[in-house]
């Protein structure tokens, strides 16, 4: 059985963890609100852009980007959130697949990794 950490860093960890929710919850707001604008400039506007022109190109580009920060904001708020659960139920700090501890210095580096880094190499 994986060791515990202590109270503190545990702690500390949750702070962390809140931060970066309230944090990624605020890009994903902002995402959409800017999609949500530009949704309503596209129907306002005479006719949208052709995208074989280099304004509807160019235009086609910043929304494919803003989907991908978005769906990448919302796969991390949901990391996040299951790293909070495991604090909740006990098993932060251990690995979901070995049960073995996760070095500290790993989950300073990726607070809301589940995996140890032999566990997660062997994935990839």
């Amino acid at each position: 059985m994986a060791r515990s950490l202590a109270t503190s860093t545990v702690k500390r960890f949750r702070i962390l963890l809140e931060e970066e929710q309230t944090r990624l919850t605020n890009v994903i707001q902002e995402i959409e609100d800017e999609q949500e604008e530009l949704r309503l400039s596209e129907t306002s506007a005479e006719r949208s852009p052709d995208p074989n022109t280099a304004e509807g190109g160019s235009l086609a580009f910043e929304i494919e980007k803003e989907l991908s920060l978005h769906q990448n904001a919302k796969d991390l708020l949901s990391q996040a959130n299951e790293a909070l659960e495991r604090i909740e139920d006990g098993t932060y700090g251990i690995c979901a697949e070995c049960d073995s501890a996760i070095p500290v210095a790993r989950l300073e580096a990726l607070p809301h990794t589940k995996l140890c880094v032999t566990c997660s190499a062997a994935r990839h």
